[in-house]
């Protein structure tokens, strides 16, 4: 049953937080549903799951629309946590609540324009690139500290922390010089005088790590729903 599954992944979090010193109660839990379908996200929701991540626009309105029809609109927390295209940005602005994927000035000016437009302060994160693979997306360290106030300006985004993908490692531990250095960019931030809060970071095999090094929410979906389909954009 998913509820069973929901409350062991509850129950690991608890154990990393109580390892690191920290209140479980600062740590959100990220339901990734790609691939997912709308009765297992409705299940979700019965099971105390309130947040879910995204990573295709499309999928994600589809869904919704559907949900609508069975849950109340309130109860749902939308996250995009995919790569987000220019030509995408409205209707992404009209979706979510957190846009995690923010990774150029650029694309944050554009959010603003549509927030603006659609009478609405949008939260997003900036994405952080804290390696070299060419198929991430995001800021260098020294790219989002250069970015931070030209960002921070923008009237109609509040900027609520940091977001990285790492590396994939086989072994979780060879992922926490990673979040260590994400946590540390952000207290970097902060005492520049910029107000973050958030650091989305961690998935499914490495969110104990996450936890343990700072995480504020974590995006877990395989741990939650098993392997699932790919999905069109």
């Amino acid at each position: 049953m998913l509820l069973d599954t929901v409350k062991n992944v509850y129950s690991r979090m608890a154990r990393a937080a109580l390892k690191a010193e920290r209140d479980l109660t600062g740590i959100r839990l990220l339901a990734v549903t790609k691939g997912v379908g709308p009765e297992t996200i409705s299940e979700a929701v019965e099971s105390g799951l309130r947040e879910f991540g995204e990573s295709r626009v499309q999928a994600a309105r589809e869904k919704a629309a559907i949900l609508r029809e069975s849950v109340r609109d309130s109860v749902l927390v939308w996250h995009l946590i995919g790569h987000l295209q220019k030509n995408k940005v409205r209707p992404s602005v009209e979706l979510f609540d957190l846009i995690h994927s923010v990774d150029s000035p650029e694309l944050a000016e554009l959010i603003d324009t549509h927030a603006g437009q659609l009478g609405k302060i949008q939260n997003i994160l900036l994405q952080v690139k804290l390696s070299d693979e060419e198929s991430k997306h995001g800021f260098s360290p020294d790219g989002v500290l250069k970015a931070a106030e030209r960002v921070f300006r923008l009237k109609n985004l509040k900027v609520a922390g940091l977001m990285t993908i790492p590396p994939y490692f086989e072994d979780p531990a060879q992922v926490r010089p990673f979040y260590r250095e994400l946590r540390l960019l952000r207290d970097t931030l902060i005492s520049r005088g910029f107000e973050l809060r958030e650091l989305s970071m961690g998935m499914s095999h490495d969110f104990e790590v996450a936890i343990e090094e700072g995480a504020t929410i974590v995006r877990v979906g395989t741990e939650l729903f098993g392997e699932r389909k790919k999905e069109a954009a």
